[in-house]
């Protein structure tokens, strides 16, 4: 114990969110006690209050860190290409890419989160969660709105909508693919990328602007 007391907070606290996410991918988060975190961590039940007052405040820490790592992703597809289309395909890589390394945290990137911090009843960890939805947010509306300055986005999207739209449409498509793998390679025979790209192709002809890729 003498060794952890020299480490800093935020090692110990990395530690404890790991062993939840871990118990949370194979339990589910219900099921997953604070003793059970505390004894897959190394850590006792007294020293891991220490660190965290409740199981709450383990999963803001891990949706926060998910909504971070997902702002990475986002962030690295659009430095990378000026063209609208590339970007778009990057945006679409990236998340899928997303949801195989970090699957449980794909799914809680995606959850409700708290929008509501007029009050005191929130934790710091949730109100820096919504802080970094709208820098998401803000990172594909400037890509929707290059898109249409270059012409090659349709000029009567509605920004907000269709940012909402984009993300429950793509998040949806990539975690459908996810689940239904086998299923769709026995029955359609693509491959999970095969049917993700026709997917995202649909996506984005429905907001590319007519006449753009014709000879």
């Amino acid at each position: 114990m003498a060794r952890r007391k020299k480490e800093p907070k935020s090692v110990h606290r990395e530690n404890i969110a790991a062993a939840a996410s871990a118990l949370f991918m194979e339990k589910g988060i219900t099921a997953t006690s604070m003793n059970d975190i505390a004894k897959v961590a190394g850590y006792s039940k007294a020293t891991l209050y220490v660190y965290f007052e409740n199981k709450e405040e383990i999963i803001g820490f891990l949706v926060l860190d998910s909504m971070k790592k997902l702002c990475s992703y986002i962030t690295s597809a659009l430095e990378r290409q000026e063209e609208t289309k590339t970007r778009y395909d990057l945006i679409c890589r990236g998340l899928v890419l997303y949801q195989e390394e970090f699957p449980f945290y794909f799914r809680m990137a995606l959850d409700k989160i708290n929008i509501d911090f007029e009050s005191q009843n929130y934790l710091p960890e949730e109100k820096e969660t919504y802080q970094i939805g709208e820098e998401i947010n803000e990172k594909i509306k400037d890509f929707i709105v290059s898109g249409m300055k270059k012409g090659d986005l349709r000029d009567d999207i509605k920004i907000m909508p269709a940012i909402f739209h984009f993300w429950g449409m793509l998040s949806g498509l990539i975690q459908l693919a996810a689940n239904k793998e086998e299923y769709i390679e026995k029955t359609m025979h693509l491959s999970k990328i095969e049917f993700l790209e026709y997917g995202f192709d649909m996506l984005y002809r429905s907001i590319e602007k007519e006449g753009v890729n014709l000879p």
